[in-house]
């Protein structure tokens, strides 16, 4: 995960490397098409970039079987580490978490006596061990320690199996040919480690390599095998991609330079890098990077790759990264759930399309006939609510609406529909002295410690009644400065009225996470009072 607080435009401009950027050119054997630089695609037709619109940074990918997973960072969200399924390496759908709840031994990430916002769950590493059928989940937490989960299927239950003592941080996870589980990670200073038999604790560990002061930074490792080599996969905070190989996980290891400062298939968004590799069934290998694209946070790209000499290549289109490539030669007839759309919430649990804002309260919600939220918190600060349920948003632009009944808030309580990030607004319901009204608040804003600056500051209102409103949100997160989010309520469901002032989004990287609609009831003045949320849909122009 990208994180160089200091010197980042120094990192960015820096300028001594190893090796050229290699030219692109024809796809060799391990590719299921031929692609020259800037020619034409085959007959299979395009996919487009940004395969997935939506926050999904730090990622790891792989294929088992005829599926295709890919985890993600979550940050202080739960349930953490989200793993997104695919069968085409182009349409994706939610399908599980490896991290049920933050459990991490700290009330901070129930927002207990204290607030876990940029902490949790960072880079980290999914996997499959063939020989149990098993999946593992690595990830270090607040750079002391470093939890493993496992789970049978994706979709099923993940359970925390252990805690080992160190850090690995950014790690990047191998069971190699012979079933031994290896680990790298680091900053800088690029480590290994052995795990044991059951993958649970560590054997060895040993630094690899040290990467050149002229480089900068790498991190982000991800651990491969392929034609009897051992290869980290590791990148340079924002802007570019290397590669180590050797012979032993141990080393003595080479390093290549991938991409520095390729342009990137989003147009204001930044250069591709970190991410993962896969292979298809038909052998060809695809890369899976991320693109900085806030407002909207850090959405996945694909592209092919191709070896030459045992090294990787990326394909680009006139020198970039393509906005479109040949899809991937994967025949198949299996089709995914759409990530956006509308939900009821008429199932006992919620889909995978949500997480909280930190751990939620469980006894203070339920599903089933709708979204029933009842008070958790007492407080001034949205920030500090728990039961906030959050939903990312989807790029370009998107529209959330949620159907909300209002009926049993209490005094004091405020429900509605936010844009949550490091500064926030929101449109929702007040009820103070028996009156109802549909309120507008900006100026929500957290410091670079991420505490509460500005609780918000009500710009526009108006008197309803009835117990039912619609509320909705559209955001613009194309990525740049000056995007802008709108709210609108209705007491039909089909005449909207705006309300507020354009609330313009924070479009800064330090938060890592991009903006999220919320999902919101907290209380002032005392518990007791539930909102039940009757319909949420995302909708794209």
């Amino acid at each position: 995960m990208r994180r160089v607080l200091a010197a980042l435009s120094s990192l960015l401009l820096a300028g001594v490397f190893l090796t050229a950027q290699a030219p692109a050119a024809t796809a060799g054997p391990d590719a299921g098409y031929v692609l020259v630089d800037g020619g034409n695609p085959n007959l299979a037709g395009n996919y487009t970039n940004p395969v997935v619109w939506q926050d999904f940074a730090d990622g790891d990918i792989i294929r088992v079987g005829d599926a295709y997973y890919y985890s993600a960072s979550t940050m202080h969200y739960s349930p953490g580490a989200p793993i997104l399924r695919s069968y085409n390496l182009v349409d994706w759908e939610y399908a599980g978490h490896s991290v049920p709840r933050l459990d991490f031994g700290s009330g901070a990430y129930d927002l207990n006596g204290g607030r876990a916002y940029v902490k949790g769950i960072w880079a980290s590493a999914l996997n499959y061990r063939p020989r149990n059928s098993t999946y593992y989940w690595i990830g270090c937490v607040e750079f002391n320690r470093t939890y493993v989960y496992t789970a049978s299927a994706v979709d099923g239950t993940w359970t925390k199996r252990s805690q080992i003592n160190n850090c690995y941080y950014d790690a990047g996870l191998l069971v190699d040919t012979n079933d031994t589980m290896y680990v790298a990670y680091g900053n800088g200073t690029i480590s290994v480690a052995q795990l044991s038999a059951d993958g649970l604790s560590q054997v060895r560990a040993q630094q690899v390599f040290q990467t050149p002061s002229g480089i900068g930074t790498l991190e982000g490792s991800r651990f491969y095998k392929r034609n009897g080599y051992y290869y980290i996969w590791l990148t340079r905070p924002a802007n570019g991609q290397y590669v180590l190989r050797s012979t032993s996980p141990w080393g003595p290891y080479e390093m290549r330079q991938v991409l520095l400062n390729m342009p990137g298939p989003i147009s204001g968004g930044g250069v591709p890098h970190q991410g993962g590799l896969v292979q298809t069934q038909n052998g060809a290998w695809y890369y899976m990077s991320f693109v900085d694209a806030y407002p909207g946070g850090r959405v996945p790209a694909l592209a092919p790759i191709t070896w030459t000499d045992d090294w990787p290549i990326v394909q680009t289109v006139n020198g970039g990264w393509g906005v479109n490539y040949p899809k991937p030669n994967i025949p198949t007839s299996r089709t995914v759930a759409s990530m956006i759309g509308p939900d009821t919430f008429t199932s006992g649990t919620l889909g995978h399309r949500w997480e909280w804002n930190h751990n939620p309260d469980t006894s203070r919600f339920s599903t089933g006939n709708g979204l029933r939220l009842q008070t958790a918190t007492v407080t001034g600060d949205l920030y500090n609510a728990r039961n906030t349920l959050t939903h990312r948003i989807q790029g370009p632009s998107s529209t959330a609406t949620i159907e909300l009944d209002y009926s049993q808030m209490a005094n004091g309580d405020r429900s509605g529909l936010a844009m949550l990030r490091d500064q926030s607004a929101w449109i929702g319901v007040k009820r103070d002295s028996g009156v109802n009204r549909v309120v507008m608040t900006n100026g929500l804003t957290m410091n670079s410690s991420w505490q509460t600056t500005g609780t918000g500051t009500e710009a526009a209102s108006a008197n309803i009644s009835g117990g039912r409103l619609w509320l909705r949100v559209n955001a613009d997160v194309r990525p740049g400065s000056g995007r802008q989010a709108r709210f609108s309520y209705s007491t039909d469901g089909s005449n909207f009225v705006n309300l507020g002032p354009a609330f313009t989004l924070n479009n800064a990287w330090q938060f890592f996470m991009g903006y999220r609609f919320g999902i919101f009831n907290y209380a002032t003045q005392a518990l007791g009072g539930a909102v039940t949320v009757r319909r949420f849909d995302l909708t794209t122009p």
